[in-house]
Parts: structure tokens; sequence; C-alpha cells
């Protein structure tokens, strides 16, 4: 059986993956979820994106972690495919679930819009070095229910903008590692022009899921279906 670590996206903890980490479970699977350092019972902490790659070997590594079905969502998939190069043959595959990609040298948020970056360093600098949780309008039209976005909103947390600023730093190229990205529809319909171009290695598969962009909340049960078949 596969260990599955699961890394949350912006704002959330490892409580986002409870639905999901349920049915692995009842599977036999063991699973890991990750809460990053500065998000969720370890805000305080210190929170840059390296910091959270350190984060992620450190539960593969002190639970001597073998077959590791590595997933990280949306902002997760940075540190994610930075860990999944250092952890060898510790890992079985990676998963990005609508996640963002590392680009070696490049942030989180190099690959933005002139504007784009200019509005996310003006919420930086108003909210004192952290990214604010989104809003209730912005969880409109992504297949979720009243009580996942309540409980989205009550414990989300800010995220720590050193992470989404801070350069990515590759051991090993990304395409080369086995991996697959799940592609959630409802936040578009293709994967962005990096992912694109990732799926032209022979190690990446394209999976699609007919849902919103935080599947762990709307999906739970079709997600870790996904997770266990790409990885049986």
């Amino acid at each position: 059986m596969a260990n599955f670590v699961l890394v949350p996206g912006a704002w959330l903890g490892a409580w986002a993956w409870d639905d999901v980490a349920g049915v692995l479970r009842d599977e036999g699977h063991d699973v890991y979820p990750v809460t990053l350092s500065g998000l969720a019972e370890r805000r305080g902490q210190d929170a840059g994106q390296l910091q959270h790659v350190e984060d992620i070997v450190a539960v593969i590594e002190e639970n001597d972690l073998r077959e590791v079905v590595l997933a990280g969502h949306s902002y997760a998939g940075v540190p994610v495919g930075q860990a999944a190069g250092r952890i060898g043959d510790r890992l079985r595959r990676v998963v990005y679930v609508d996640s963002n990609i590392p680009t070696h040298g490049k942030s989180f948020v190099d690959g933005w819009s002139e504007e784009g970056q200019a509005w996310v360093r003006d919420q930086l600098e108003q909210s004192g070095g952290y990214w604010p949780p989104l809003t209730a309008e912005d969880y409109v039209g992504q297949d979720l229910s009243d009580e996942s976005v309540a409980l989205i909103l009550e414990r989300g947390t800010p995220h720590p903008g050193r992470s989404i600023t801070e350069p990515a730093q590759l051991t090993r190229p990304i395409g080369e590692l086995p991996t697959t990205y799940i592609k959630c529809l409802m936040d578009g319909a293709t994967p962005s022009s990096s992912v694109a171009e990732q799926l032209t290695s022979p190690s990446w598969e394209l999976v699609e899921l007919n849902t919103g962009h935080w599947p762990m909340f709307s999906q739970p049960a079709a997600l870790a279906k996904t997770l266990t078949e790409v990885n049986a």
C-alpha cells in the first residue's frame, strides 16, 4: 500500500484533507496530511517557501516513509515539486492537484502578470507580510456547498508572504519524476502553459475532475479514488 503525504494549498492546514484522508485510510493506506509552517496550528512559525520544502521532507524522512505518493494542492505544488526531487527512491509518484508547479529560480508569483504581482505586493504590504485569505465571493462557481465555504472561511489563516515570493530551488527536473496532474475543470478547462509543457514528458499524465479548485472539499471521494487509481 502507498503512503500518502498530502499538502494543502494557501491559507489551509492539514485539516483540509480530513475527508480525503478518511477515505484513503478506510482503504488501508497510511496518510500523512501536512500543515506547513506559518499556517493553521503552526501559525507564527518561520514560513519561507524553502521552509515549506523542509516541512514536507521532514514528514517523509522522520516517519521513514517509502512508496510515497506526494500530493500538493494549489500553491503547495511549488514546494511539493521541490521536495519530490529530494527524497530519492522513497518517491512513488507526485500528484499535483490543480496546482502550480515549480520552475527553478522563479517564485510562485513570478508567472503572474505585472498587475497581479503589484496587487499581491500591495496585499502583503498592507497585511504585515501575509497574503490575506479569500472571501466568500471567491468560492462561487467552484462546486462547494455553503457548509464547505463556511468551514474554509472559519479555519483559513493568512498565508506567509515570503513563501510565495521566494524562488524555487530544484535539485532534479520535475519532468523526470513519475507525475500525475489533476486538472479541475470548473477552474479552467485546460492546464497552464507551464503544465502543458511538462505533460509532453513520458513520465507525466493528465487526469481531469469535473469539479472546482478545492476538490478535497467539493468531491473528496472522487479525489481519493483518483489518488488511488493513478498509483495502482
